[in-house]
């Protein structure tokens, strides 16, 4: 059962503190209150829930988002966020609550239930919002001119487009083959005597040569660097073993035993079937590699990514697809399949054209992106692609020394400009959590993505309106001409803030 709550926010001097005073009116979480669009996350939020006015009354959006917020913004744990909730009146003004309470809001489970209601789509729609309603005013002073009736001439482009992919990976160790089967088969294992318990005393328990299959497995991976042969050897004794438990469980299984597993090993036997047919494949036939290849017993989602960067050449997580516009970021694409990147770049630009009402000026990209296709779509719509031009270089010669050097300053300038992009990334991976994935499920690990990017527009967001806060506030310290200078030759100063940085931080807010 869902309730709507009132979607406008109270103002910040009614919030009751029993322990007296009132909250800050330039606070951030205060600020950030006010730059979420709550009404359209709440409308958004309802859908998730039947209209049957029976069980439980679920936590508002501003509730569950909030706290998905919060998590990332400080870097916490669900425990720890829901422990810095019910400590800080200023996160639960954020959160909606009419007063400050000292009990725990809601338990740490419910982080879970809030990531799986809001899914990628969802969070998208959110995020561009929060992306148009800060950028109004902006838009406002840069528009041009109305064109009359008789003018059907479409907008002109404006303002630059970056784009880029990259890879955020999921926490889980560095899969093997060996590893992987000597998992599965430690798992099967489990499956089987959860199945026997209720034959205990009254039937012999299959072998599963348990003891040797550890002593085999342990035998070539506690050598530094064993080789080929060894390994291979090492993952035919695993199949074999592992082949075995799977035909007892399915014999077991046709007894009736496959009630007693729970859903989470019901779901490892299934995953390790297919683990069991990929791994065979590729024994058989010396490959390396397999379509939606598992590398995960727990996140069988996960695919490997490659990447060919120095540090991680494979990375094994979502891969996105992101633009970055002015400073504001926009998850276009995420996929847990590899993909190719220069199939996004027609999408992401009419996605621009559909959040702005023009194209791009310019599309500033890597070089995988300047595919043919590409450049003649750029081309038809008056958009410059950054990069040099495709054929061989233009020899040097008087008539065009001045133009080639043109060229080249602006190649970098515009490889300038894409550095942003990168930075951004470089954001998300090391002030966030983009660089290792603790959500489990697919659903959930989506959320958190899509979260981390809102989180680094709201972050821009506050450092705007606080950087317009500071302007005034070094405006409003004027000197006063006329006085005499002090000993140190400089004009004595006087504050004239009080009131005046106050109304300009809430015309800011």
């Amino acid at each position: 059962m869902y309730r709507q709550d009132d979607p406008h926010q109270m103002k910040f001097e009614d919030f009751y503190l029993p322990f007296g005073g009132k909250l800050r009116r330039d606070n951030r979480w205060v600020i950030l209150s006010q730059q979420i669009p709550w009404p359209e996350i709440e409308q958004r939020y309802s859908a998730n829930f039947s209209g049957r006015d029976t069980g439980n009354v679920a936590k508002s959006a501003r509730v569950a988002l909030g706290a998905l917020v919060i998590k990332e913004r400080l870097g916490l744990t669900d425990r720890e966020t829901v422990l810095q909730i019910q400590e800080n009146p200023y996160l639960q003004y954020f959160l909606g609550f009419p007063e400050y309470c000292d009990e725990p809001p809601f338990d740490h489970s419910l982080m879970v239930h809030f990531r799986k209601r809001f899914d990628k789509e969802t969070l998208a729609k959110i995020n561009e919002a929060i992306v148009l309603q800060a950028r109004a005013p902006q838009e406002k002073r840069e528009a041009p001119d109305e064109p009359s009736d008789d003018d059907h001439q479409p907008p002109a482009n404006q303002g630059k487009l970056l784009m880029d992919a990259t890879c955020t990976p999921a926490d889980l160790t560095y899969p093997t083959d060996l590893k992987l089967l000597n998992e599965a088969r430690e798992k099967t294992e489990e499956v089987i005597d959860v199945m026997h318990a209720p034959w205990i005393g009254r039937r012999k328990k299959p072998r599963t040569y348990r003891q040797k299959a550890r002593r085999d497995y342990l035998a070539v991976a506690k050598q530094k660097k064993p080789g080929h042969r060894k390994i291979r050897k090492a993952i035919r004794k695993q199949l074999g073993y592992l082949g075995r438990n799977l035909k007892t469980i399915e014999k077991m299984a046709s007894e009736g035993l496959l009630k007693s597993l729970s859903k989470r090993l019901y779901r490892l036997v299934l995953v390790t079937w297919e683990l069991y047919r990929q791994q065979s494949w590729m024994y058989s036939h010396r490959r390396h590699s397999i379509a939606d290849r598992i590398v995960s017993l727990y996140q069988p989602h996960v695919r490997p990514i490659v990447r060919g960067k120095a540090k991680s050449p494979v990375e094994f997580g979502a891969k996105i697809s992101v633009s970055l516009i002015d400073g504001w970021s926009f998850v276009d694409t995420l996929s847990w399949d590899a993909f190719n990147e220069s199939g996004d770049l027609i999408a992401q630009v009419q996605a621009y054209r559909r959040r702005f009402g023009c194209y791009p000026k310019s599309v500033h990209v890597d070089k995988i992106y300047r595919t043919r296709e590409n450049r003649r779509f750029c081309k038809e719509h008056g958009i410059r692609l950054s990069g040099p031009a495709l054929g061989r270089p233009k020899q040097v010669t008087e008539s065009s020394k001045a133009e080639l050097a043109q060229a080249r300053r602006q190649e970098r300038r515009d490889e300038r400009d894409r550095n942003a992009i990168e930075g951004k990334f470089g954001q998300g991976k090391r002030r966030f959590t983009l660089d290792r994935i603790m959500a489990k499920l697919a659903e959930t690990s989506e959320a958190v993505i899509m979260v981390s990017f809102m989180v680094m527009n709201l972050e821009k967001l506050l450092s705007k309106i606080l950087l317009f806060v500071f302007r005034a506030y070094g405006f409003l310290w004027m000197p006063l001409p006329g006085l005499p200078r002090n000993a140190s030759g400089f004009e004595p100063w006087t504050p004239r803030i009080g009131i005046a940085m106050a109304r300009a931080a809430a015309k800011a807010c």
